[in-house]
């Protein structure tokens, strides 16, 4: 069996693939070490695998300010060195880079070791990191419709985004219990990403009474350091407890998602394809200062695909209505969840496992796999 190394640290986003693809791999007998940023987010979340080996690599995210700009070169330094090292020592078959800042060591390092390397990019545009280091990749997984032109001799294959094994469509009526909400009353749950959202958690401040009036449930996923976990109750229209929940980091996403009426949320490729896996209509606020508005690009293609609505930060003074308008649509949902269990059809993780096990064995791509074109032709 093969040996690999998946780069992944640095937000949930990148890390929750990551851990997806490791399971996988080991689930078929290869052995898997991921790398991990020193994040919060990276330990609270792989602390939950207990199964699975990561390393912490020096590593910082880019930036132009001349502090942050210094830093990302000191830390990709040692993050270099530090692989270099790492990669004698486990000698992999291949690495698999899934974005993000924890990338740039390890596949510099394994291409000077000769080592085959693929990258997988879940953004609608691809950020940063994929750009400039697919100019060292055998493989690029991109979503479906996405093109990364002039990298000639790189194998480009359009797939979802891996998305871990315990994130599943459970009933509404099993979902409910587990967590205690109750099953006559409509559930918003809010999520900011594993980030955070300053504003999703204010509206959610400012329109709570106003929810609960209306007999709406929410659960606010706050992002680590931006929330405390509790429990409020509040009136309904007639005088019937509503209760709404608070908790920084939840490691129930799919409960809580198959629990939701709705999902109010960012448009992080990761959260996107954990709404897509548990079929939940989702009302998506693009974060409007993230990198290349990859964001707006991922929310637009979900709406056009039939998983919700689509509002700007800009127009949250409108979000309360559409909300209620939404929640208490189920025509509208159950349009929704359909749309959303068609895009779920394809197993994007044994497509993607089924060719690295080709790239580390060395063979022929097999699988329907293109060349990616050059400037010429693209």
């Amino acid at each position: 069996m093969s040996s690999f190394v998946i780069a992944c640290g640095g937000t949930g986003g990148h890390l929750s693939p990551g851990i997806a693809l490791a399971e996988a791999l080991v689930a078929r007998g290869h052995a898997a070490t991921l790398l991990i940023s020193h994040k919060k987010v990276d330990a609270r979340l792989s602390e939950k695998y207990p199964q699975l080996t990561f390393v912490r690599v020096p590593s910082a995210p880019f930036g132009w300010r001349p502090d942050v700009h210094l830093r990302f070169h000191l830390r990709q330094t040692q993050g270099l060195l530090f692989s270099m090292d790492l990669l004698r020592r486990l000698k992999p078959s291949a690495i698999v880079g899934f974005g993000g800042f924890t990338n740039a060591g390890v596949v510099l390092a394994g291409r000077f070791a000769g080592i085959p390397v693929a990258l997988h990019e879940a953004n609608r545009v691809p950020g940063r990191s994929t750009r400039v280091l697919s100019r060292l990749a055998r493989r690029l997984y991109l979503p479906p419709g996405v093109r990364l032109p002039g990298r000639l001799g790189l194998m480009v294959r359009h797939t979802g985004l891996p998305v871990r094994r315990e994130i599943v469509r459970l009933s509404r009526a099993e979902a409910r219990a587990r967590l205690g909400v109750d099953a006559t009353q409509k559930l918003l749950v809010v999520l900011g990403g594993s980030q955070g959202a300053g504003p999703l958690n204010r509206w959610v401040d400012g329109n709570l009474s106003a929810l609960a009036h209306e007999g709406v449930q929410v659960w606010c996923v706050t992002g680590l350091g931006k929330g405390e976990t509790g429990v409020k109750q509040l009136p309904g229209r007639n005088g019937e407890a509503v209760r709404s929940w608070q908790e920084p980091f939840s490691d129930r996403v799919g409960v809580l998602m198959s629990a939701a009426d709705l999902v109010l949320s960012r448009a992080g490729a990761g959260t996107l394809s954990e709404l897509v896996e548990c079929e939940t209509p989702a009302i998506l606020i693009p974060y409007p200062y993230a990198a290349d508005n990859h964001q707006q690009a991922n929310a637009v293609y979900f709406e056009q695909q039939g998983g919700g609505l689509v509002i700007a930060e800009s127009a949250m003074q409108d979000l309360r209505q559409e909300v209620l308008d939404v929640v208490f649509n189920d025509w509208l949902l159950n349009k929704f969840r359909g749309n959303l269990r068609r895009m779920a059809r394809e197993n994007c993780i044994d497509t993607i496992v089924h060719d690295l096990e080709d790239l580390a064995a060395g063979t022929p791509p097999t699988r329907h796999l293109r060349r990616a074109p050059s400037p010429q032709s693209a």
